[in-house]
């Protein structure tokens, strides 16, 4: 569950958030967010019992959040500690020599690399490793959310903000996905529902980076919401209960519950939900 709400390391303790995370005023008055992000191999739990060989960021798939606001300078130090050359490619709007795509810039096994470049445009992007082959890589667990706020945002204030990358892991490496998910865990959130108030403003930023199926969905039982498509415009794109993406696409979407009571959320494609990809919020007075 920590992952769902969890930005800039804001989980950890102070002192140990400080090894991974700073913030400072550069001369020219705008904020400077600098991260230590670091490759790693690693053995992953994605269902109960059931542990996956992750290639990881810091060690968790989904990577942790980065968040900034629009027109931050991002400095991020990164480290590779796996096994295979690596990179973090981010999708927004940077020089080429930040883009870390082509093969001159693979960091390898034991190197390191810092990327900088200024937060922009605002919405809810993503970054993954952009090594080859690409699709191994990314659905070894290599990719992370990167929410950009604007700078000046008329929409109403959230009262809770949540992350959800839907994901899927082929635990046998033909191709084909056998596990699905929302932040890693297949069923976790049927099995932990996801408490939330009767007509508070819920807002979710929403990724799809499911390897090997060309499409997933996020479906909402019972109720409608606001979509704002790939999060870059202040008036939504839709008023619907089903968003469909492609690989790499996302949406924030801002919804109300009327009523209390259980609400399912799942993809609209079965075998997905079945095997992972569904769960709950409990609407409570």
């Amino acid at each position: 569950m920590q992952y769902l709400t969890t930005w800039n390391f804001n989980n950890l303790p102070q002192e140990e958030r400080k090894k991974l995370y700073k913030e400072s005023r550069l001369p020219d008055g705008k904020t400077l967010r600098e991260y230590w992000i670091f490759a790693e191999d690693k053995e992953i739990e994605i269902a109960p019992g059931v542990f996956f060989p992750a290639w990881t960021y810091n060690g968790q798939v989904p990577a942790p959040t980065i968040r900034a606001t629009e027109g931050d300078r991002i400095r991020i130090h990164f480290t590779n500690k796996g096994t295979k050359p690596h990179t973090m490619h981010f999708h927004g709007i940077h020089n080429a020599s930040m883009d870390g795509a082509m093969t001159e810039d693979f960091v390898y096994p034991g190197k390191s690399f810092t990327y900088e470049f200024e937060a922009e445009p605002f919405g809810v992007h993503l970054f993954h490793c952009h090594s080859v082959p690409i699709k191994q890589h990314i659905s070894k667990g290599l990719y992370g959310a990167y929410i950009v706020d604007p700078k000046n945002d008329t929409r109403i204030k959230p009262d809770r903000e949540l992350v959800m990358v839907m994901n899927a892991f082929d635990t046998n490496f033909d191709e084909e996905n056998e596990v699905y998910a929302v932040n890693s865990k297949a069923f976790y959130y049927a099995l932990n529902p996801i408490k939330v108030k009767k007509d508070e403003l819920i807002r979710i930023y929403l990724i799809n980076i499911v390897e090997f199926d060309p499409i997933n969905s996020f479906h909402l039982h019972a109720t409608f919401f606001d979509e704002y498509r790939t999060g870059t415009r202040l008036e939504p794109n839709a008023y619907t209960d089903i968003v469909s993406m492609v690989q790499g696409e996302r949406s924030i979407i801002d919804v109300r519950f009327k009523y209390s009571g259980m609400y399912m959320f799942h993809a609209h494609v079965s075998e997905f939900t079945e095997l992972g990809w569904m769960g709950f919020f409990e609407v409570v007075e």
